[in-house]
């Protein structure tokens, strides 16, 4: 049975992830407003002066939770249920079924990924979700909706009419919770979902491996039970989510000028000038995929737009076929010797959901000497490649919609 915030309390309580706020920014965002459940997912942040993997830290996050529930802001649920979660952004609205999944779907791959995990990220969520005993965050998960799934999902919300929660968050997006406890509208859920032969984590593949960890480590300890192989999982449609590209940022050209640079450029690329990019644009142009024979990416360097397109290789793998294969190998490894895109300090990152007038703006103050803004990949050649047991490079992908922490907590016993 969940733990969700009291409904007047869920736009205070309600935050980020966890993941996309450094320990300074979740500092100011707790300064501004004490019932943040930053204050559990971001520990660190109130103890600037230990090491975030310190064991205080851990006990930190326990405690501000156990407040929380003292002082009546979050609440048990009387009985099992599960729930809609929508996010309305617009005119496009995204619904997805907040419930718990089995942490050995994720170890038989009924589970998939294609992103790799970093062992200190998972190490560092291992130990948060066992000193709070608590899932904070859920994953969010794609299924292939074959039968329309989505639409049962989105007409349960619909009887229901008023979310038993409801959060308006500063980007303009709206989050709803329905809670659905109704045991015969369940077992017709379950029944739908029972049909469907494989999930695929589109956000959070630290969470579910961290939760496989704590499933394992608790069972060694002989603490195991039934809830703890079990994690806190929003399904949603594959055709009902969308993807951004993931920009890159360079803070050098490893010594070449701009125009040593966009000569070595073109031996790999037809490099021409774009023009004017707008602030409210996200990508240049629509989406190419490389059936139409083409890679294209767009590159912002010295005040100018260039679109830089290359010719597809049809030998090549999917993995090897993709946009940010072909920028990592031809031009951050042979060009700029960038071997580790995990690691390189020379290289960052930006979501795509951030608007083309911001990479612009980044390398225009000087903090970065040149952008690359990617096309989005095509939600069916990620669930390919997690099919085929691929893995995607670093940043490939920028899914929406992004989930609040705190709006639905899956506890441990």
């Amino acid at each position: 049975m969940a733990i969700r915030p009291e409904k007047n309390a869920a736009p205070q309580i309600a935050a980020v992830p966890y993941d996309v706020v450094t320990a300074h920014e979740a500092a100011l965002c707790i300064a501004e407003n004490p019932l943040s459940f930053l204050r559990v997912t971001r520990p660190d942040a109130e103890l600037p002066d230990l090491a975030p993997d310190d064991e205080q830290v851990y006990r930190r996050a326990r405690e501000n939770f156990d407040t929380l529930l003292a002082k009546g802001l979050l609440l048990h649920d009387s009985k099992p249920a599960m729930y809609v979660y929508r996010v309305i952004s617009g005119d496009v609205s995204y619904t997805g079924l907040g419930c718990c999944l089995d942490t050995r779907d994720y170890e038989q791959n009924i589970i998939r990924r294609h992103e790799l995990t970093r062992y200190d990220k998972e190490e560092d969520r291992t130990k948060h979700i066992d000193a709070v005993n608590a899932h904070t965050g859920p994953v969010v998960l794609l299924y292939r909706d074959a039968e329309a799934i989505c639409s049962l999902v989105e007409a349960e919300a619909d009887k229901k009419g008023v979310p038993d929660a409801e959060v308006k968050w500063p980007d303009g997006t709206v989050h709803q919770i329905f809670r659905i406890d109704d045991e015969q509208i369940l077992s017709r859920l379950e029944d739908h979902f029972s049909g469907i032969n494989a999930l695929y984590i589109a956000d959070g593949h630290h969470r579910a491996k961290s939760a496989v960890n704590v499933a394992h480590r608790r069972q060694r300890r002989g603490e195991g039970s039934e809830e703890t192989g079990r994690f806190l999982g929003v399904l949603f449609a594959h055709n009902r989510v969308k993807i951004h590209g993931y920009s890159r940022l360079l803070t050098d050209l490893r010594g070449y000028s701009q125009d040593e640079f966009l000569k070595k450029l073109r031996e790999h690329y037809d490099v021409r000038p774009y023009g004017e990019v707008d602030d409210c644009k996200y990508q240049i142009s629509p989406m190419v995929s490389p059936s139409a024979g083409v890679h294209i990416v767009h590159m912002y360097l010295g005040g100018q737009w260039y679109e830089c397109t290359s010719d597809t290789d049809p030998d090549a793998g999917i993995i090897e076929s993709l946009d940010v294969s072909i920028l990592q190998k031809k031009v951050l490894f042979r060009i700029l010797d960038i071997t580790d895109p995990r690691g390189d300090s020379r290289l960052q990152y930006l979501g795509g959901a951030r608007p083309l007038a911001d990479l612009q703006e980044m390398v225009d103050s000087g903090d970065f000497v040149a952008a690359f803004a990617m096309q989005p990949v095509n939600v069916e050649t990620v669930l390919d490649i997690a099919d085929a047991g691929g893995i995607m490079p670093p940043k490939s992908t920028w899914f929406e919609p992004k989930l609040l922490s705190g709006l639905i907590v899956h506890t441990l016993d």
